[in-house]
């Protein structure tokens, strides 16, 4: 049955906390960690809103045995390995497991367009390199391309690909692709659409993975709860709280701008720094008190 998967429930995409001279705080990753755990779920690290792609390597080992370290055991850890060298993913897969994360993400190489058959073999030659459990990651945000629903579906068949984060955010494809895994122990799919969260749990997701979770990962568990019990008027009482959070800092703004945004609000909950990395900007005091003044009036912060 689908509620024995172990690949379930809400998965925060954890911020990387950064000091004013650009190092990662580790101080504070272990607080954001604690924050989420004690929320109910468990922390993806290095991914998208973890702006994963600005971190040197060589700083990357250290981030995540202090995430894994501070869970201990009490939750999941999940992290991303992407690269556009592949080699480069399977020294870093390596590296994570041997420091205790439960599975490995990676969303496709983005620098040269790729066919189905380029996808399918990457995927299948990452998970037979790596050792450990493996979850694809479609994000066509940033790497400007879909993995198809046929290919993942293939995929969904080898032994260490274990789920799917779609952050695709379109409803037909999620109505034509959760009903093919719902019922599958050996594969889940994690919502990375947070809006459409309610509406896939419905569907029969196994997660979610929402950024704002950052900030609120007790209201996700909520929402996720509610949905899965089947209750669609506390879902999405709850999607409709969580949607309004999100606006404060992603409404109008470019992914880059957002993510600078979301280090704002968790500085205002004394989470961490609002520090990003090149290419990223901080936002500028008008932006910033907007976020602040937004915050209260939602009743975040007094």
């Amino acid at each position: 049955m689908a509620g024995e998967k172990k690949y379930q429930g809400v998965v925060v995409p954890m911020v990387t906390p950064f000091t004013d001279d650009g190092k990662i705080d580790i101080p504070a990753s272990e607080k954001v960690t604690e924050h989420i755990v004690s929320g109910g779920a468990a922390p993806f690290v290095l991914g998208t809103t973890g702006e994963g792609t600005s971190v040197p390597q060589d700083e990357r080992p250290s981030f995540v045995e202090a995430v894994v370290n501070k869970t201990a055991g009490r939750t999941l850890t999940y992290a991303s390995i992407a690269s556009n060298c592949l080699k480069t993913s399977i020294e870093a897969a390596k590296k994570y497991f041997d420091l205790g994360i439960d599975a490995a993400v990676a969303n496709l190489p983005f620098y040269y367009p790729l066919a189905d058959y380029h996808m399918l073999k990457y995927y299948e030659t990452l998970a037979e390199s790596i050792p450990g459990p493996l979850f694809v990651y479609n994000i066509t945000k940033t790497t400007g391309m879909s993995i198809p629903v046929e290919v993942i579906d293939k995929l969904s068949r080898h032994p260490n690909i274990v789920g799917l984060k779609d952050s695709e955010g379109d409803e037909e494809r999620f109505k034509n692709s959760i009903p093919l895994w719902k019922d599958r122990e050996d594969f889940s799919h994690l919502t990375g659409s947070a809006v459409l969260s309610t509406m896939a749990i419905l569907l029969g997701s196994d997660g979610l993975v929402p950024s704002t979770g950052n900030f609120v990962p007790r209201m996700y568990c909520e929402l996720y709860q509610a949905a899965k019990k089947g209750d669609e008027q506390t879902a999405q009482k709850y999607q409709e709280k969580t949607n309004e959070l999100g606006r404060i800092y992603q409404k109008g703004k470019l992914l880059s701008e957002s993510l600078a945004g979301l280090k704002v609000i968790m500085n205002e909950l004394d989470l961490c720094g609002e520090a990003v990395l090149s290419p990223l900007l901080p936002l500028t005091e008008e932006q910033k008190k907007e976020i602040k003044q937004k915050l209260t009036e939602a009743g975040i912060t007094k």
